[in-house]
């Protein structure tokens, strides 16, 4: 199980509108350092908002560090970039852009970090699934994207902390070509040493669960799994992109057997056909065994959210699919406490209620043709592409 620590205040967060402003209000009211860490890092109006308050908070002298994905964020704009430098900020850039030739070496490089948190001063710290992205700007899509974060104050903090500090020092590492310290190796300290920390701001157990590509790599995935399997009256997850190995369909049909409400909220507007497709062939299996499937249609569902039993929730950017259970670098945060999982909770049931569509069982078994070869033919694919590079999720 997750490694939950007490004393926390945890506020959840929906959607960019109660997102941005908080953490714009966190970077600005920092005295020591801050890290931003984000897969996509647009050019926009909410990229400029956090990019003006992460150029305010480095140029009066607080260790300012943002990490950004090399793929998600390969159109950072260069005057973020001037900006930044100016004010001393410090910019990295994990991993290369993703190339589409020759196909067979990009194995290691679809290994993203897809992960979006923020710490600032060790005390307040971000985790969700919210990149820096105006959630109103959605072509062919109505607005705002759909999605969580979570703010927390205490000692979840130090640890979010620890993480990124590790994190910035491995990148670093990587890319001492161009950026070769003395630094690298720890990370570089902060310029003023961080203040020792006060009593803790709440009662809130919770837990940073973070998958990479050595010691944690199923953390996420094995953390389901347990709390699938814990359950014993209502198990609620929403997943943007849902396309689970075999291990979690297992699980999800055995709690629905043992009497387990499962609901799974999904995309109902499709990004990418191919995966949305794919995922349909999973349906039929898993509205058999009882499984109750809705289809998010209100928006564009990008959350990625759990609650079991109305006591335990997950928030955090890792997608029920290979991308973010195999290969890409993601954190959620875990928290026992039953009001909080209530509000999430709540939040969760009024989007199935007045956003989704329910996938009925009967009609499912009753598809055309045409749409059952196209999901079984996008399955096939699905899964080859998924053997081909290593990443056959039984």
């Amino acid at each position: 199980m997750p490694e939950y620590v007490g004393g926390n205040r945890l506020t959840l967060l929906r959607n960019g509108e109660q997102y941005f402003p908080a953490l714009v209000a966190a970077i600005d009211a920092a005295q020591v350092e801050v890290f931003l860490e984000t897969y996509i890092f647009a050019d926009d109006r909410i990229g400029n908002l956090v990019a003006d308050a992460l150029v305010r908070t480095a140029a009066r002298g607080v260790t300012t560090r943002l990490l950004i994905d090399g793929f998600g964020a390969r159109d950072f704009a260069s005057r973020f970039r001037d900006r930044l430098s100016k004010a001393n900020a410090d910019v990295l850039v994990f991993g290369p852009e993703v190339s589409p030739w020759p196909p067979w070496r990009q194995r290691t490089r679809l290994r993203r970090m897809h992960r979006k948190l923020a710490c600032v001063d060790g005390a307040v710290a971000f985790v969700g699934g919210i990149n820096i992205i105006d959630d109103y700007d959605t072509p062919d899509q109505t607005p705002p994207r759909y999605d969580y974060a979570v703010r927390n104050e205490g000692p979840l903090a130090g640890r979010v902390r620890a993480e990124a500090s590790k994190f910035w020092a491995r990148v670093s590492l990587l890319t001492f070509g161009r950026r070769w310290r003395l630094a690298t190796l720890t990370g570089r300290a902060a310029r003023h040493a961080l203040p020792p920390p006060g009593p803790d701001p709440g009662s809130q157990r919770a837990a940073l669960v973070v998958r990479d590509n050595l010691r944690h790599r199923r953390d996420i995935e094995e953390a389901y799994l347990e709390l699938i399997d814990a359950a014993r009256e209502e198990a609620v997850i929403a997943s943007a992109y849902f396309f689970p190995g075999r291990r979690f369909r297992i699980a999800l049909a055995r709690a629905a057997r043992r009497g387990v409400n499962v609901t799974l909220l999904l995309q109902g507007k499709p990004e990418y056909r191919l995966l949305s497709y794919a995922s349909r062939a999973l349906y039929g299996p898993l509205l058999r065994v009882g499984v109750r499937i809705q289809e998010y249609h209100r928006s564009f569902l990008h959350a990625k959210v759990a609650v079991f039993d109305g006591r335990i929730a997950s928030v955090g950017s890792s997608n029920i699919d290979p991308f973010s259970l195999l290969l890409a670098r993601e954190a959620n945060v875990f928290v026992d406490d039953a009001e909080f999982a209530g509000k999430l909770r709540a939040s969760l049931h009024e989007a199935i209620e007045n956003g989704s569509r329910t996938v009925p069982r009967r009609n499912w078994q009753r598809l055309p043709f045409l749409i059952r070869a196209r999901i079984w033919i996008s399955y096939r694919i699905a899964r080859l592409l998924i053997a081909f590079y290593g990443y056959d999720h039984q």
